[in-house]
């Protein structure tokens, strides 16, 4: 039997179409679900004017707007691929993933005009749109003014493709993330049996739209069960305390990564913040410390930790209200329509509270990557998907997570693989070897240090590896700091053993 999506917004349409869909936060724009039906149809039609078809991939450069609401849903009424694009990275960075993903489209915000001229001429992308974003004069605003809108979704099976979702490898080249309409049906499905789902849910959304997290944790859930989501451009201390304190608001759901609610408790205003009407705030993306659940419990506000990747569309495991705060620093457990496992080396399922390696199965996981299949090789057994992170879990089911892939590090919430960084940097003549590594970070959480052997007779500063790097990485994945060494520690097989390292580095000082 072949089970067809659904357009969530034609049905909203239909059952309320004059509730509050969505508020973009700066230009103060709002749209009804009968407005967000007109306006999807608009940007359906308007693609196809341009050629666009059934799993053509259609790729945004935007800070945080509705428009990216409204060209993912105007994508998928023709059954179009919606590609998020981190505008954190570089024109290659950015060349790299259309060329792969062979893009018809590109919608560019304005603040991110010089570096998608940039990445232009870098690829073969037919059609490249701008806009500002905020409802002005764009190229965006003047196609839907002009466009015949397509109110009639186009037959899709719930298994096909709806997002692509680039992910850094750990061999440093990215790679494409499938997301099918299953996925994310599945997942939305899982949070809309949670106790605080449903219409009146208002979700503030500021972390950005491009990751996973961003978009389906809050911003498509929260639509899906017909409730309004807040477009704000980007993650602001003050702007973010601001509208959780306006009644006119009624924000109720929060998602953001660690270092924005500790960027929040530091603010000046959070004393002065009304946060009574919070009644879910999730975080995830990374380690979330104790110490800051505890500190926001005490404010009123209870954080729940949860557990996803972009293999995951965000699903996985979570930490339920009354469960905490007797299980804070667990990740929770599986959602609904996810199964999770933790194995060992040889593959067998751990004992309680015994690490190894956590592995995911069901509706919410990614049928592979694309066109990568040494990839999926790697990266599933027996249908489990291989996380490459490790964790235990406890008898009753819930899951702690003790570190990230192997290399991997986190900074601002933002995945960052050492091998990408390092084939850039043995690029440098001075450097004999080099192993770049997740250090301790205050602000981010964590940030790179290379640790690197130098050539007899050369001399490397942190300043030489910044100038070489700029313009080929994303800064995000720029070294913040420089240890030399005389050599690095290698186990038997040759491998770098970075556990050693991040053992050996003493206290560092970077720029």
């Amino acid at each position: 039997m072949t089970i067809f999506a659904r357009d969530w917004i034609e049905y909203h349409t239909v059952t309320t179409p004059d509730k509050l869909a969505m508020i973009d936060h700066l230009s103060e724009r709002k749209f009804t679900y009968a407005d967000l039906n007109d306006r999807a149809g608009r940007v359906a039609g308007f693609l196809k004017s341009k050629g666009i078809k059934k799993g053509d991939r259609v790729a945004f450069l935007c800070l945080n707007t509705t428009d990216v609401m409204e060209l993912i849903f105007g994508c998928w009424r023709i059954g179009a691929v919606c590609l998020a694009l981190n505008y954190r990275l570089t024109p290659p960075e950015l060349a790299f993933i259309l060329n792969d993903s062979e893009a018809s489209m590109v919608l560019v915000d304005k603040p991110f005009a010089p570096v998608g001229e940039a990445t232009k001429a870098l690829t073969k992308v037919k059609h490249w749109v701008d806009t500002d974003g905020l409802g002005g004069d764009s190229g965006y605003e003047r196609g839907l003014a002009a466009a015949k809108p397509i109110y009639t979704f186009e037959p899709q099976n719930i298994e096909d493709q709806c997002l692509l979702m680039y992910s850094s490898g750990t061999t440093g080249m990215p790679k494409g993330v499938i997301i099918t309409h299953a996925m994310l049906e599945f997942t939305t499905a899982s949070t809309a049996r949670l106790p605080d789902s449903g219409p009146s849910q208002v979700s503030l959304n500021n972390m950005p739209l491009f990751h996973i997290g961003g978009l389906n944790v809050t911003a498509l859930p929260c639509l899906s069960v017909g409730g309004t989501a807040i477009i704000m451009r980007m993650f602001d201390p003050d702007a973010t305390l601001k509208a959780i304190n306006s009644p006119d608001l009624g924000i109720n759901l929060l998602f953001m990564v660690p270092a924005a609610y500790n960027a929040m408790k530091a603010h000046p205003d959070v004393d002065n913040t009304d946060f009574s009407r919070i009644v879910t705030a999730l975080c995830g993306a990374e380690t979330v410390p104790v110490s800051l659940v505890e500190w926001w419990l005490a404010k009123g506000v209870v954080i729940q930790e949860g557990y996803g990747m972009t293999e995951t569309a965000a699903g996985g495991t979570m930490l339920r209200k009354e469960d905490i705060p007797d299980m804070i620093g667990s990740a929770g457990r599986a959602l609904m329509h996810t199964t999770v496992r933790i194995v060992d080396e040889s593959g067998e399922v751990c004992a309680p509270n015994v690490p190894g390696e956590i592995q995911f199965k069901g509706a919410a996981v990614t049928p592979g990557y694309w066109r990568n299949p040494e990839a999926n090789a790697k990266s599933f057994v027996d249908g489990w998907f291989k996380s490459g992170d490790i964790g235990r879990m406890d008898d009753k089911g819930y899951v702690y997570i003790e570190d990230r892939v192997k290399d991997m590090y986190i900074s601002g919430g933002e995945n960052v693989y050492p091998a990408e960084i390092e084939n850039i940097l043995y690029q440098m003549p001075q450097i004999v070897e080099v192993a770049v590594i997740g250090v301790t970070d205050e602000k981010f959480g964590e940030t790179g240090c290379a640790c690197a052997v130098v050539k007899e007779g050369e001399t490397l500063s942190l300043e030489d590896i910044l100038a070489h790097v700029d313009g080929k990485l994303a800064s995000f994945k720029k070294p913040k700091f420089l240890h030399c060494m005389t050599e690095l520690p290698r186990g038997g097989t040759g491998k770098v053993l970075k556990f050693e390292l991040r053992k050996a580095i003493p206290p560092l000082i970077g720029l």
